[in-house]
């Protein structure tokens, strides 16, 4: 989980745009403009991070733009993508987790009225940086 920044390859198409990604095979999307293609490229480069993280695939070090050749009207543009903002937009499903502190501990936590959850979701963000 982390965040990448991938070139990708925009070709005006129809009165729109489509989107490639030359270091990713079956990455690719349109939009009817460019602010559209832009959006979409981020959402597509996301989804493919995501899936690569969670299959363990092998995640490819980006192209250096400058290899990247185009033809006619097409451009290339970076395309910044956050595994784990995507993670806690999409993914956000509260699971149960099971723990066991000293008793001690918890009867004066729950007498200041602590929400574990909170606290422990809190702990986890500063142990991952995140």
């Amino acid at each position: 989980m982390a965040k990448y920044i991938y070139p990708a390859v925009f070709t005006p198409e129809d009165g729109g745009y489509v989107v490639n990604f030359p270091d990713f095979e079956s990455c690719y999307t349109e939009g009817d403009t460019l602010e559209e293609a832009m959006e979409m490229a981020d959402d597509v480069l996301c989804l493919t991070l995501y899936d690569m993280e969670e299959t363990g695939k092998e995640i490819p070090n980006p192209s250096p733009i400058k290899e990247i050749r185009t033809d006619g009207d097409s451009f290339v543009s970076l395309v910044h993508c956050d595994t784990v903002e995507y993670r806690k937009y999409f993914d956000n499903k509260a699971v149960k987790k099971t723990l066991t502190i000293p008793n001690w501990l918890n009867t004066i936590a729950e007498r200041q009225g602590v929400n574990f959850s909170l606290i422990l979701q809190n702990a986890l963000k500063k142990e991952l940086n995140i």
